[in-house]
């Protein structure tokens, strides 16, 4: 596995991508609009104006084929990560940059401009805080007491107070101030250093309670910036999603000529 330095590069986008996922084999690979998801997610990363380069960690030659032939850096790592996190680890240790960007590998419509933002967070934060994300509002149509989505606490401070698939925070009654519950999306900017520091932490008992990797970071002392922005997209988790993601794509109007000049 070698991931050779480049020159210049500040930010550095790794998108872990395995063959194995449990509940969609092969999920790296299934097409979307004719395309592999992860070269949807490349891509996405590479539209991030803060981003320098964007590299796929990858299982299997498949899916660095397929990134390749898109004109994309892959570099295989080992099989026996337990999560993206420690897979991305692997390859930063080869890199020479201040902020590795994790991109989730089965987030297709990821909005570029998320990275940029989880970028600035973790920029004006200070170098005490090693770890930024993303927080955006509930968009319609999606139920905040679903479990399947996470939601994050922010502090008057710009830092996550705590994540949890449970409603949070809760309402005690109608007449108490209502603050409105914040998705978090499950993107995240680290400062180099702290990715080892990071992936050598045993698991804790709330990360283990919830099964939430971030709470980890938090049991551990460490503050996480958060970032409010907008995220319309949804990661792809099953056949019937991607499928559905399908669909509302093929139905959504096509974008707008732009004119030639005359």
């Amino acid at each position: 596995m070698s991931a050779a330095p480049a020159s210049g590069e500040r930010v550095v986008a790794v998108v872990p991508a395995r063959m194995g996922s449990t509940r969609f084999p092969g999920k790296a690979l299934a097409l979307l609009d004719g395309i592999p998801i992860i070269v949807h997610v490349l891509r996405r990363a590479k539209a991030a104006k803060s981003v320098q380069r964007v590299i796929a960690a990858v299982d299997d030659e498949r899916i660095a084929a397929a990134a390749r032939e898109a004109g994309f850096e892959a570099v295989m790592t080992r099989l026996d990560h337990v999560n993206g996190t420690s897979r991305i680890a692997e390859v930063a240790a080869t890199l020479h940059c201040d902020f590795v960007v994790n991109v989730q590998g089965d987030e297709p419509c990821l909005e570029p401009q998320l990275i940029d933002q989880a970028v600035a967070a973790l920029d004006d934060a200070g170098r005490e805080v090693p770890v930024s994300t993303i927080a955006s509002p509930f968009m319609p149509g999606e139920n905040p007491a679903d479990p399947n989505i996470v939601k994050v606490v922010v502090g008057a401070n710009g830092r996550a107070l705590y994540f949890s698939r449970a409603l949070i925070p809760f309402q005690r009654d109608a007449s108490s101030q209502a603050v409105a519950p914040l998705k978090h999306v499950g993107l995240y900017v680290y400062r180099r250093p702290f990715l080892p520091t990071f992936v050598l932490m045993p698991s804790t008992a709330l990360e283990r309670t919830e099964s939430l990797e971030q709470l980890r970071i938090l049991e551990n002392g460490y503050d996480i910036a958060v970032a409010i922005g907008e995220a319309h997209s949804h990661g792809v988790d099953t056949p019937e999603q991607l499928a559905a993601l399908a669909a509302r794509m093929a139905q959504a109007p096509p974008p707008p000529r732009k004119r030639s000049a005359t």
